[in-house]
């Protein structure tokens, strides 16, 4: 194999791993938004749970709705960075067939 093959292929690798952590970090992202959403409706179920009063109802309602914003947010943010990386794959090159011919070599 050629150096010029070689080099080829470590691109592809290197893009290859790039793209994978991008997922990754995506998947990342939207576990954090996951997180937090959840500790804004844990902390709407306490307010809740701890203070029986009326004064309160609007605050534990504001938890509420910001959870489901995050969570939300959060969703669509996934979806469409996802999106854009599986778009990214198109663009790594035309050579997995070249190289899966010449892995064998």
């Amino acid at each position: 194999m050629s150096e010029q093959n070689k080099t080829n292929f470590d691109l592809i690798l290197r893009e290859r791993l790039a793209l994978q952590r991008t997922e990754l970090a995506n998947q990342s992202t939207f576990l954090s938004f996951l997180r937090t959403s959840m500790y804004f409706l844990m902390a709407g179920l306490t307010i809740h749970n701890v203070f029986h009063r009326k004064d309160y109802s609007i605050l534990e309602i504001v938890m509420f709705v910001i959870s489901g914003v995050v969570l939300v947010a959060g969703t669509i943010n996934y979806i469409k960075h996802a999106r854009i990386i599986s778009k990214r794959q198109v663009h790594v090159g035309n050579f997995k067939e070249e190289y899966l011919n010449n892995k064998n070599l």
